[in-house]
């Protein structure tokens, strides 16, 4: 979907696509894209190659071997162990991120530690900003429940940005007394 700042676990969302049966890979793949991966789609290799690590682990267990015209086509089913793994996954919280290493707040103070319109830097990413809510808001509008609720994700972390652009902004002459001091 759009603009993920975390890297999901694929492993443990292919495992919860199992939960509801067996599937084979491309299956799982057509499944994540369809529910996940509207703007990252997951690629066969990395389907596989997951699969692979999960069988390794007990996480799956081959329910059935298909010949076709191409390779074989394996169907997965979960184990009992992977339907535990997916339960401690689903219950442990994620870290928030902080934010503390922001690529926009090196530029603002490089732009002023270098003698250069930190303003303008600001007012650039504000712009930039504010084009991507639009494409979100549009999205929303146009998407089901499913993309209505990442893209309220991605706008309020927009908002979020567009505050501290703000109040950056309003500081600006404190902030470059104090990093040129």
């Amino acid at each position: 979907m759009v603009c993920i700042v975390r890297i999901m676990s694929i492993g443990h969302t292919l495992l919860g696509l199992l939960e509801s049966g067996p599937r084979h890979g491309y299956d799982l793949k057509r499944a994540f894209d369809e529910k996940f991966g509207h703007d990252r789609p997951l690629h066969y290799g990395q389907v596989y190659s997951t699969m692979s690590r999960l069988l390794k682990n007990g996480l799956v267990e081959i329910d059935g071997i298909e010949a076709g015209d191409g390779p074989e086509r394996k169907r997965y089913t979960i184990t009992d162990a992977g339907i535990t793994d997916v339960q401690r996954w689903l219950a442990t919280p994620e870290k928030p991120e902080e934010y503390l290493q922001s690529t926009l707040y090196t530029k603002v103070v490089l732009a002023l530690l270098t003698r250069r319109d930190a303003a303008e830097v600001l007012d650039t990413q504000r712009s930039e900003h504010l084009r991507s809510m639009r494409i979100l808001t549009d999205r929303k509008r146009k998407g089901d429940l499913a993309d209505q609720l990442i893209c309220d994700h991605a706008l309020f972390h927009l908002e979020a940005d567009l505050r501290w652009l703000e109040l950056t902004a309003a500081r600006l002459d404190k902030l470059r007394e104090a990093v040129t001091r």
